[in-house]
């Protein structure tokens, strides 16, 4: 059985990864990071994160795309903003995280069987599709591709929430759904434009 090497080599790292983050609206201050570790202090989920948020901001300065991006740590983030409310280089960091989460989605390079990114993404294409959102579909999409076996479990409960009429089987739609569809292409095609600049 080979050994797996811990050890990344500078020259293995992505050096545009840290230019790319500052070029993003909210990442510009990602270089002025003292690393005081206050952010990582004032959060209530560091202890369950696996990199904390002071030590996910160094990765991303030094490069480290696939570690940052893999990271379950962009996906715990509660979007409290504790850590930006106590950072002394007022750095954006719950920003950061959105803009990474964006990234790893994009790139489809998040934790497999992890819910919250199949969340984030079949939302937003459940918005464009229908205008709205259905929890029916949603939910029955989040566990097929993230837990069969609690979608088995969970079958019995939302038959019965679609029998009693708590919850609706057929998805409901807006009215004038090509509008929205062309609003969220023209944001889709201004933010590619942000990321090639």
């Amino acid at each position: 059985m080979p050994l797996e090497r811990k050890v990344k080599y500078e020259n293995e790292c992505d050096k545009e990864f840290a230019d790319w983050v500052t070029s993003q609206t909210g990442g510009e201050n990602l270089r002025h990071c003292i690393q005081c570790g206050i952010c990582s202090a004032a959060c209530p989920l560091s202890l369950y994160m696996d990199y904390t948020p002071r030590r996910l901001i160094n990765l991303a300065r030094a490069g480290f795309k696939k570690e940052v991006l893999s990271s379950l740590t962009i996906w715990l983030c509660a979007s409290c903003y504790a850590c930006r409310v106590e950072c002394p280089k007022e750095i954006q960091i719950t920003d950061i995280m959105y803009l990474l989460k964006r990234k790893a989605i994009e790139e489809g390079v998040y934790p497999r069987r992890f819910p919250i990114p199949v969340l984030a993404r079949e939302f937003g294409r459940m918005v464009f599709m229908f205008g709205r959102v259905n929890e029916t579909l949603l939910v029955t999409d989040l566990f097929l591709r993230t837990n069969w076996f609690k979608f088995l479990s969970m079958t019995g409960l939302g038959l019965n929430l679609i029998r009693t009429g708590r919850m609706s089987y057929l998805p409901e739609h807006i009215k004038n759904r090509g509008q929205l569809r062309k609003i969220m292409n023209a944001i889709d095609t201004e933010a590619k434009k942000g990321e090639t600049k």
